[in-house]
């Protein structure tokens, strides 16, 4: 497993989101993470990454434990969280945020690498000397993968990617997120507005109610599920 929880309680200073959640990622899937609004899926992401209050439990990334380590240490252990919004710089061009989010590398590293995410990333590569602000919602997520893809990262939070975006757009933006499991062996979890679209692209689901695991198994298990499926994300 890359990635497990145990007996995880966390939130927000005093306020409690999360309670005794436990999950175990596989390397090289993807995981959706659905529920209700308010569920604690989101929530469930930033504590991964060191971004709540953890009042108890266990989180180990490939056999290291990282409760109590701050965001930048766990984004160099290679974890990555794309965030819904302000994920890139909007005032500086395309070119300039992708150098920004290289700027640990040395240059002949960073040159390396930005070719091969360009590779992938074809609406990058065409916009570079846009502002970023000018940039569609569709192309500020592309833009927020790839900067994420600088540092090599073998598991990757993404908090619902495709929020706002038309639908085309946004099956665009999830079939990139395939790629990325497939071409690059990355481990995706995923928090989705579209469940069903969510399931239907994941091989696992975890399934939150109230801050709780409620379901934790294959994602086509939850599918074929309707009486959960009507209940809880109006499949």
């Amino acid at each position: 497993m890359i990635l497990t929880g145990r007996n995880i309680n966390a939130g927000y200073g005093r306020v409690q989101i999360l309670f005794d959640v436990d999950f175990e990622f596989k390397e090289r899937t993807i995981w959706a993470i659905i529920g209700p609004n308010g569920s604690g899926k989101s929530t469930l992401l930033k504590t991964i990454f060191g971004l709540t209050t953890i009042y108890s439990g266990s989180i180990k990334f490939n056999n290291r434990e990282i409760i109590g380590k701050s965001p930048h240490e766990i984004a160099k252990l290679g974890i990555v969280y794309v965030p819904q919004v302000e994920n890139i710089f909007y005032n500086l061009s395309v070119k300039e945020n992708l150098i920004m989010a290289a700027y640990m590398l040395l240059k002949e590293e960073r040159e390396e690498r930005l070719k091969e995410i360009l590779d992938i990333f074809p609406v990058v590569k065409s916009s570079l000397d846009r502002r970023a602000g000018t940039l569609s919602g569709g192309e500020r997520q592309m833009l927020a993968i790839a900067m994420a893809l600088f540092r090599k990262p073998k598991l990757m939070l993404f908090d619902e990617p495709t929020a706002h975006l038309a639908p085309k757009i946004a099956n665009e933006i999830l079939e990139k997120i395939i790629e990325l499991k497939e071409s690059l062996g990355i481990t995706i979890v995923l928090v989705e507005q579209n469940a069903k679209r969510a399931l239907e692209i994941s091989d696992y689901a975890l399934l939150m109610v109230s801050g709780r695991v409620k379901f934790n198994d294959k994602a086509s298990k939850l599918l074929e599920e309707p009486e959960i499926g009507k209940l809880y994300i109006g499949l």
